[in-house]
């Protein structure tokens, strides 16, 4: 591995007890988390080492600096090192070593040596009320700043709910307008190519295999409608929770501290909004603590804080609403014989290709308590 910046990677890798190998398994780790060929660890090992580190810039509006944090914090043994050598940071008011006048006048200075080729990334949402007024930095408002260096930047990548689709701050009444930085962006009819990572606080791993991603490919990921990478959330939390068993077979905790709570039973009655929100939690866990480190895994609801219209929205334990539920491979009889299982013919009948979808809305909404779509919830009945 080459030097960068004056800075032998290599060395400083092992220095750190990161060796050659584990450095390659780390970049293997991100390329299959994003979906990439098996190939690719080696080229994004090698973009990393042998290229001039990408500049970036760190816009903070609207927030509470839990993005920072929850990247700061990681546990990874090469995280919160390599994400400080992966990239040159120019600028970020949590992390610069000086402040006021020194502090934008390396911002400015950045922003005129790399235009056109520093990321920039947006933390909080922007307030857009009476002319953005409610946030400024250096005496500018956080509107104009992100007129001004996203305009100028390759790619804007916006970090957290509140950057991704206003979050927090924008729950009703919204006093300050608070807006998306895409939204903002497509305001002032700015191109800029923008990625939403969203989350309250995102997975940093999401974050990081994104800045991964556009240094070795020089492009942003495959995005989806809302602007957010496919490798991290192409999914429901719902489908790859380790409580979806429970929900199949109608197995929901009734309240915090019952019975079917403390065996670990679906969370799906005391609110979970895993079943309308898009993200890999389940999957990529936090904390780098083991197994369950993510708020259902802990036996809290998931309250959808990576979902626009969900999180910050809803009430916190309302039911959610049902998205795209699929069947099992099959159900479970009622009374049925030891040692026999479920008949084919059943199985045909309850989740056949042409009337899987209708056979799982059917056996969901028995196992919710529903008689059909738009009636109330009833209570289940104890059995």
């Amino acid at each position: 591995m080459r030097s960068v910046d004056g800075l032998d990677i290599a060395k400083n890798l092992e220095k750190q007890g990161v060796s050659r190998r584990d450095f390659l398994k780390f970049c293997t780790v991100m390329a299959t988390a994003m979906g990439l060929p098996l190939g690719m660890g080696a080229k994004i090992a090698e973009a990393v080492t042998t290229l001039k580190r990408p500049p970036v810039l760190w816009l903070s509006a609207q927030e509470c600096t839990g993005c920072t944090e929850t990247l700061l914090r990681s546990s990874h043994p090469t995280l919160e090192k390599l994400i400080l050598e992966l990239i040159s940071l120019d600028y970020h008011e949590t992390l610069n070593a000086g402040s006021g006048h020194q502090a934008e006048e390396s911002r400015l200075k950045s922003m005129r040596e790399n235009k056109g080729k520093y990321i920039l990334v947006v933390d909080g949402s922007i307030p857009v009320k009476d002319g953005g007024i409610y946030c400024k930095i250096g005496g500018k408002t956080a509107l104009s700043l992100l007129e001004e260096m996203a305009s100028q930047a390759a790619a804007v990548i916006a970090i957290g709910s509140c950057a991704s689709w206003g979050g927090m701050p924008s729950s009703s009444p919204n006093p300050t307008g608070a807006t998306s930085a895409q939204e903002v962006l497509k305001m002032k009819a700015i191109k800029t190519p923008v990625v939403n990572i969203p989350g309250c606080p995102p997975n940093q791993y999401n974050f990081l295999s994104t800045v991964l991603y556009f240094l070795t490919l020089k492009r942003l990921p495959e995005l989806d409608e809302n602007g957010r990478p496919k490798f991290a959330y192409g999914r429901l939390i719902h489908e790859n929770c380790e409580r979806r068993p429970h929900f199949d077979a109608g197995r929901f905790a009734m309240e915090f501290g019952d019975d079917g709570h403390r065996k670990g039973y679906c969370l799906y009655k005391l609110g979970c909004k895993g079943p309308e929100t898009y993200n890999n939690c389940p999957a990529q866990l936090f904390g780098d603590v083991g197994a369950g480190a993510w708020p259902v895994g802990t036996g809290h609801p998931c309250f959808g804080c990576s979902e626009k219209g969900v999180g910050f929205t809803i009430p916190l334990h309302s039911p959610a609403r049902l998205k795209f539920i699929t069947p099992p491979a099959n159900f479970p009889g009622i009374a049925e014989e030891r040692g026999k299982g479920v008949t084919v013919a059943a199985v045909a009948v309850v989740a056949g290709v042409a009337g899987a979808a209708l056979g799982a809305a059917a056996v969901t909404a028995k196992n919710l308590g529903k008689k059909d779509e738009g009636q109330a919830d009833t209570e289940t009945k104890e059995r």
